[in-house]
């Protein structure tokens, strides 16, 4: 039973499942590219390497010959992930899943191409001369992402043709690895936004958590909520698209799948073969297993008859307002005092303005009321400062 995991990204959503790991006696060793970093703080052992350095990483796998390989981030150089299979290694939720998934050009030709699903209208562009041609395709506004990049980092909106240049660079700084390629998306009149956490099983059926509402800011979630109130036809609808593009993808896992809820039905936006940010909700004992353990217990092959929502939550991002190389907090105690409310700091050695550093979670019954509760979610992490 016990497995050797090769955690590739050590940030906070890395730090939960290495926690989630450790709790049933598996061996985790953390990558990133600093010390320190969240997850290494509570593995077993770590490495330091820059991930698309394919060389490096094939010396860590050569070296730890770990049972599994989980990717963390989008920035590893995930084709060799197809020759570590050859190998016998196992990838985490599949080397396939990994590459389309870390290339938002390939995810989105086969959910929208491949698969048939309704996407917004986009096109791609790999120059500031393409971009202003593909942003008079898709129409203004318009949104524009990096095709490798994460937290929204790169993510801006064009609404007048004297934003396109601006965006163009503004894409390049947020841009992860050696893509300079970005997606032009024509902006969706949506109503709601919501996750599905999507769990795939190796010889099980496909579940589907409670669906998470989120709201973003700067293309970075601020708060999440679970249950999201939705049509149950919206919900069936992004239940058989995740079904559809996960089966597609192969493998056992937990992915976040990302929804546009319109007066016109819905979209597939994104997809994560990982835990999510806006999951951290489960944090907060929302259901039977948080995501961190779903995605463990998939990994591990062990099986999940079912998952239950227990309560209702949300949870609230803590934001660092300062550059600093040792990250100091106050007003937790105001948290701590909080009835059913709780929160989680990352450990991040350094902080910067808007780096995500902690977060709050806060629950009710079943009965509860879901705006209440995001509310004070959402209060606690504005009275605790990181500077």
């Amino acid at each position: 039973m016990k497995k050797k995991i090769l955690l590739l990204g050590s940030g906070e959503l890395g730090k939960e499942f290495v926690i989630a790991a450790q709790r049933i006696g598996q061996t985790v060793i953390a990558v990133d590219s600093y010390e320190n970093a969240p997850a290494m703080q509570v593995a077993h052992g770590y490495e330091v390497i820059n991930m698309l350095d394919g060389d490096a990483l094939d010396a860590i796998v050569a070296k730890h010959k770990p049972d599994y390989i989980v990717p963390e981030i989008e920035a590893i150089r995930t084709e060799r992930f197809y020759e570590y299979e050859k190998q016998g290694y196992t990838i985490v939720p599949s080397a396939k899943a990994a590459n389309y998934t870390m290339n938002r050009k390939a995810i989105r030709d086969l959910a929208a191409k491949d698969l048939g699903l309704k996407t917004a209208k986009y096109e791609y562009a790999t120059s500031a001369k393409a971009l202003k041609e593909a942003v008079k395709y898709v129409g203004m506004p318009c949104v524009v992402k990096p095709l490798m990049s994460s937290s929204g980092k790169g993510q801006s909106t064009i609404k007048t043709e004297a934003d396109i240049q601006k965006a163009w660079e503004y894409s390049q700084e947020g841009s992860r690895g050696d893509v300079a390629e970005v997606i032009v998306e024509a902006f969706v009149n949506f109503n709601y936004e919501i996750t599905l956490l999507t769990v795939t099983q190796r010889d099980g059926k496909t579940l589907f958590c409670p669906p998470i509402g989120h709201r973003q800011e700067r293309g970075d979630y601020q708060e999440s909520w679970q249950p999201a109130t939705m049509e149950d036809i919206h919900l069936k609808t992004a239940q058989d698209m995740a079904a559809q593009v996960t089966e597609a993808l192969g493998g056992a896992g937990l992915w976040g799948v990302e929804f546009f809820i319109a007066d016109d039905g819905v979209y597939f936006s994104e997809l994560s073969p990982r835990p999510h940010d806006t999951g951290m909700v489960t944090l907060g004992n929302t259901q039977n297993f948080n995501e961190f353990e779903l995605h463990l217990r998939a990994v591990l092959g062990l099986p999940i008859p079912e998952i239950t929502q227990e309560r209702i939550g949300a949870s609230a991002v803590i934001l660092a307002s300062a550059h600093s190389d040792n990250p100091r907090f106050e007003g937790i105690e105001t948290v701590a005092i909080a009835p059913k409310s709780d929160f989680r700091l990352f450990g991040k050695p350094s902080s910067r303005p808007y780096r995500r550093m902690g977060v709050v979670v806060a629950y009710d019954d079943l009965g509860g009321d879901i705006e209440t509760v995001t509310k004070r979610a959402k209060e606690l992490a504005g009275k605790v400062r990181v500077y």
